[in-house]
């Protein structure tokens, strides 16, 4: 029976599920988006938020170690210390949002991405089609 048990599997063994959130939390934290199934990344949304929140407290020391526990990277943890405390500072929570995409052409898996708040845009430049020129048949 899994009374009182809410957290949430992901279809995978505990240890294997921890994994990766683990992963996609530090991913998430370096590269403040992501683009994953829209289940998991609202279960990621808690943890990233949870983590910017730790590195936001007044004991630098006590937060590196928190961190820790969830991140894999170094650089992860240093970013949060270093830049998102400073960039979130005036915001008490909901650093992140869940924005959906649509469906994964594979299986038909709801996607989302998963993005920091007030993160720089990336640049991706859309080249306009090239028009070619119809050919008319002479008959």
């Amino acid at each position: 029976m899994r009374h009182r048990n809410h957290s949430k599997r992901l279809a995978r063994k505990p240890h294997q599920s921890r994994l990766m959130l683990k992963n996609m939390v530090t991913s998430v934290l370096l590269y403040e988006r992501i683009r994953t199934t829209k289940k998991r990344a609202q279960v990621v949304k808690g943890v990233v938020d949870r983590v910017i929140a730790i590195g936001k407290g007044k004991k630098q020391d006590l937060a590196i170690r928190k961190i820790n526990q969830y991140v894999f990277d170094d650089n992860a943890c240093r970013k949060v210390i270093e830049v998102l405390s400073k960039r979130y500072a005036g915001r008490p929570s909901g650093f992140s949002r869940v924005v959906p995409v649509g469906t994964r052409g594979g299986d038909g898996a709801l996607l989302a991405d998963l993005i920091l708040l007030d993160a720089a845009e990336p640049v991706t430049e859309v080249a306009a089609p090239k028009k070619v020129p119809s050919k008319k048949i002479s008959a």
